[in-house]
């Protein structure tokens, strides 16, 4: 599993820094992913985690690396929903916004559990959903500062091709991605969880 994960990682991060469409947008974008492959090298053995949050992740990894080497507005695939939908614009990057919520929400969901942070489930949930809406807001906010620090990556590490909404829009979808994957996930996560002796 390991070696495979870091062979579609490596696969998929080279192929995406190979002429990508900008970039400095290729670098904002694909960093998260980078770190994030980082930080699960170095924590493989002392804390690692459940095959499906492993999975998830890189799911969540190769949909950065594919916005940063076209830019989220001109992903191919984005285009094809688009034209065949008869749609005004490329909304590859709420399908990014939707991972932001959903896999981050696993995420969380594993280290509070494994940690005992909650008593509750309920506040547990709570607290998963609010976590991974301000984890988005910051997101948000980071955009914003990219673009007022830099004109010619702007329009393309914002993506909002026109759409006055996209923020609000952009932190409400991954909101939904947060309740879907508590609500679609946690039993299959749960028993990950126990069949590995986690909790």
């Amino acid at each position: 599993m390991r070696i495979v994960w870091t062979a579609v990682f490596m696969m998929v991060l080279v192929w995406s820094g190979i002429a990508p469409k900008d970039f400095m947008t290729w670098c904002l974008e694909v960093f998260p992913a980078v770190v994030g492959g980082v930080v699960l090298w170095f924590t493989r053995q002392r804390f690692p985690l459940t095959p499906m949050l492993y999975v998830l992740i890189l799911i969540h990894c190769i949909i950065l690396m594919v916005g940063g080497h076209y830019t989220y507005a001109e992903v191919p695939i984005g285009e094809w929903f688009r034209d065949a939908f008869d749609g005004t614009r490329n909304n590859y990057d709420k399908l990014g916004h939707l991972a932001q919520g959903f896999v981050p929400a696993m995420i969380a969901r594993e280290l509070v559990i494994r940690k005992k942070v909650f008593n509750s489930a309920r506040w547990r949930d709570f607290f998963i959903v609010s976590f991974c809406l301000g984890f988005s807001a910051f997101y948000e906010l980071i955009e914003w500062w990219v673009a007022l620090l830099s004109d010619e990556a702007a329009d393309s590490f914002l993506g909002t091709q026109g759409y006055i909404w996209d923020t609000q829009s952009d932190m409400g979808i991954a909101l939904l991605g947060a309740v879907l994957a508590i609500l679609l996930l946690s039993k299959v996560h749960d028993r990950q969880m126990r069949e590995r002796g986690f909790v």
